[in-house]
């Protein structure tokens, strides 16, 4: 009689980073998370007027509802880092330093664009700001996001990549490539999942088997950790903690941030697959904005000086707009540069 197989020994616990805990931001650093989280959502509402008025052409993806994961995440980077992203690109871009009028005259195509007009809305680069798009294919950043990160350890440079990517791209398959060399070869890279909710027009938990996405790197060994994506102390602390984690040289980490759009998919999209209950139910109870200025009040901060910042802001937003209605289109010759780059 054949012995009876024994069960397989347990498989030990894999090593994940702590939870992460909320930012214990001072008055001064939430105030500045409160002005650049108005200072997107202000920007996109102008864009989405500028596109309603035939300014700006082709497609046009707002972040509305969304500030607070780029803020939170990247006020933790340093300038060692790269960032890379899909086409919901623009409060990333600001987020760079990279001047609000040089991203609206990007929008609107202008020669002083920051692509000197010839990317719009989805396809902003600038190596500059080591921001590397802005990718209209849907899932394309994650490939070469890994790539970035390749480079950030081929050249001992200590930077670590930020590689934003939504729900819907989450089921393509280049990702899992992508996790799969990146754990492989311990690369410094957080995928970022920003799961608002709805992939195009479609909720994640009809198109995602596993809809718990920070899960989705488990079988290559990659730790996940979900956030409140909609708070910008909660997405700030998880940075904190996930940068420690990859800077440490233990391989990427995945962060699913629990976010929401306001507005439809792009600017195409009249969002019919949800009511309005349900969009004006999350701007109720849990606007990221809002809950900042909300903390700020009971940090001592002056209604004042929040109408201050607002207006302040508001003027930049309406300075940038008349700039990018104001300065010229390419010339013609445009077409014919920064179409290729030999490397010898």
């Amino acid at each position: 009689m054949a012995k009876k197989p024994s069960a397989p020994p347990a498989t030990p616990n894999r090593p994940r980073p702590d939870e992460p805990q909320p930012y214990k931001a001072s008055k001064a650093e939430l105030l500045e998370f409160y002005k650049q989280m108005l200072l997107i959502r202000r920007f996109e509402e102008k864009a989405g007027q500028l596109y309603g008025l035939g300014l700006i052409g082709g497609f046009c993806h707002l972040y509305i509802g969304q500030e607070a994961v780029a803020v939170g995440l990247q006020s933790a980077l340093t300038e060692k880092d790269s960032v890379i992203t899909g086409y919901r690109d623009h409060g990333h871009m600001l987020l760079c330093n990279i001047p609000p009028k040089d991203v609206m005259a990007e929008l609107t195509g202008r020669a002083a664009g920051i692509s000197k007009g010839k990317g719009g809305s989805m396809h902003m680069f600038s190596v500059e700001h080591k921001f590397y798009g802005g990718h209209g294919i849907v899932g394309a950043q994650v490939s070469l996001g890994t790539g970035l990160a390749f480079s950030h350890k081929y050249s001992e440079d200590g930077g670590v990549c930020l590689a934003y990517f939504g729900d819907g791209a989450a089921n393509q398959g280049q990702v899992y490539e992508s996790f799969n060399m990146a754990e492989l070869w311990k690369l410094p890279i957080i995928y970022v999942i920003e799961n608002n909710q709805y992939a195009m027009g479609t909720s994640v938990n009809r198109a995602s088997a596993e809809d718990q996405l920070y899960r989705r790197g488990e079988s290559f060994r990659i730790p996940g950790i979900q956030v409140d994506g909609m708070d910008v102390l909660a997405c700030r602390g998880a940075a904190e903690e996930a940068l420690a984690w990859v800077r440490a040289g233990k391989g990427p980490l995945i962060l699913e941030m629990k976010t929401y759009r306001y507005r439809g998919h792009s600017m195409s999209d009249p969002a019919k697959y949800r009511s309005r209950d349900e969009v004006q139910a999350v701007r109720d109870k849990s606007d990221p904005i809002e809950h900042a200025k909300k903390l700020l009040e009971e940090m001592g901060v002056k209604e004042e000086e929040l109408k201050a910042a607002e207006q302040e802001i508001r003027k930049q937003v309406n300075e940038a707009a008349d700039f990018a209605e104001q300065t010229p289109e390419p010339e013609p010759g445009e077409l014919y540069t920064d179409v290729l780059v030999e490397s010898y």
